[in-house]
């Protein structure tokens, strides 16, 4: 199993604006026989902060991508990956001038 050109696409885009804000640093690819997952770091040395996992065994019952949070906790699921990684863009802070 792995992440189709147009997935990476969805996927690299929001790992690219989240590095030019500083809040992530690298990530990692791992294809199974099973599933495929993009892991986030803050630091290489650390435990992924978050991963965009797609699981075809899920893909009638609960979708096949899921976002999944450094403890394990799954914050989103759904068919159509824009919509599932959405959960990990933050809404842009208004302030006064």
């Amino acid at each position: 199993i792995a992440f189709d050109r147009r997935e990476l696409n969805v996927i690299l885009r929001l790992y690219g604006a989240k590095v030019a804000d500083g809040e992530w640093r690298d990530y990692a690819l791992d294809f199974g026989r099973d599933k495929a997952v993009f892991s986030v770091f803050r630091r290489a040395s650390e435990m992924p902060l978050y991963r965009i996992v797609k699981d075809p065994a899920l893909a009638r019952k609960q979708g096949l991508y899921s976002v999944v949070a450094q403890g394990g906790l799954i914050l989103k699921r759904g068919h159509d990956l824009a919509q599932v990684v959405k959960v990990l863009v933050k809404p842009p802070r208004l302030t006064a001038v």
